[in-house]
């Protein structure tokens, strides 16, 4: 299990109504299952984002496979608009 600081950007950001906050877990699967839990709203904005975790970008693979590192960073980014 890790620590580290999760970060909400955009409609996130308004979704967890805070920019940012400490966080523990193992996987990015556990940690998007914890900061979802009773948050409606975050739950939907997370289903459409991206993720970067020490700012490298999470892409398609498995959430169950990203494990992190002790002090990792990750950002959550939701769609913008705009083309």
């Amino acid at each position: 299990m890790a620590t580290g600081v999760i970060r909400y950007w955009a409609a996130a950001k308004d979704a967890a109504g805070v920019a940012e906050e400490p966080f523990e877990a193992a996987t990015l699967a556990e940690l998007m299952a914890k900061v979802t839990l009773d948050r409606d709203e975050l739950a939907r904005v997370v289903r459409r984002s991206s993720f970067l975790v020490n700012g490298d970008p999470v892409g398609t693979r498995a959430h169950d496979t990203i494990v992190f590192a002790e002090g990792a960073t990750v950002e959550v980014l939701p769609p913008f608009a705009g083309g």
